[in-house]
């Protein structure tokens, strides 16, 4: 399903989810929309807002954090949502003030980290130690926020920035959540034969002031996930995210600039393989 359609309720869409306003709640519903280089491919990955949905749903019930799931369940919706193709796709969820911060936890040194390391020896200005490699673990994950942008690519900004933007007091609160959560879904992901390389978080606040965990998380589209076999630092390694449809990308001649191809069968199979063998693995 590349899109929903629910009449009487205001939607908003994003690159993979349909958020559909309910008053006090919002119904999200993910779709099987799939985006690379800040574009949604025109072909859709067959069951894959049900995967993101199932990692989501396991995630909050394994880390027991705040968070703004309330049901998976269509019957608790408003009666236009009982429809079988939303089902399993679908989360009622509290309705926040979303905090405009992407908060990422990297463990290792992969993408813009990456290049940045390359340039400067930082990563969002956190100084590394010289010599590391594409890859490599890092000596301790590190908090590297960014900015969240509704079209285009999210900024990466250092801390400092990020505390003008929400205040100190809710800068170090989410920075010490952020690294709490990743460290406990790492340590996790590895007795499952996993590496979270890196992932990322989005917080929102209650009507109360309680600041909630919102969105997904740890999916393959927020995190980058190697299998623990196959892991070499000093190159990109195989993953279960979405990289597999980056490479192919890179292949074609694609400008990033104009709409992007079509995928071929054998590209989309692949890709909903990785998104299922990463589920199957992590939940058993």
């Amino acid at each position: 399903m590349l899109q929903s359609s629910i009449p009487g309720y205001p939607k908003r869409q994003g690159k993979v989810r349909d958020v559909y306003d309910l008053g006090d709640t919002l119904a999200i519903v993910a779709s099987d929309r799939i985006s690379a280089f800040d574009w949604v491919m025109p072909t859709g990955i067959p069951g894959k807002g049900r995967l993101l949905t199932a990692m989501t749903k396991f995630w909050f019930d394994f880390l027991k954090v705040p968070n703004h799931f309330l049901s998976d369940a269509i019957e608790n919706l408003p009666e236009a949502f009982h429809r079988e193709e939303l089902r399993g796709r679908t989360m009622h969820v509290r309705k926040t003030q979303v905090i405009p911060i992407e908060c990422v936890a990297r463990g290792y040194l992969a993408g813009s980290g990456w290049k940045e390391y390359r340039q400067h020896g930082t990563v969002c200005g956190i100084p590394l130690p010289a010599g590391l490699k594409e890859a490599d673990k890092l000596p301790e994950p590190i908090f590297t926020p960014a900015t969240k942008a509704e079209e285009g690519h999210d900024e990466n900004i250092d801390f400092e920035r990020m505390a003008a933007i929400v205040g100190r007091e809710t800068a170090e609160d989410l920075k010490r959540r952020t690294l709490d959560i990743y460290r406990k879904a790492a340590e996790y992901a590895e007795t499952k034969g996993i590496i979270l390389a890196d992932t990322k978080f989005e917080f929102g606040r209650l009507p109360d002031g309680e600041i909630i965990v919102i969105d997904e998380v740890l999916t393959p589209d927020s995190s980058r996930y190697w299998p623990r076999e196959s892991y070499r630092p000093g190159g990109s390694p195989p993953s279960f995210d979405k990289q597999f449809l980056r490479d192919w990308l890179e292949t074609t001649g694609w400008d990033k600039a104009s709409p992007p191809p079509a995928l071929p069968d054998d590209v989309v199979a692949k890709t909903a393989a990785k998104y299922r063998e990463a589920l199957d693995r992590l939940t058993g």
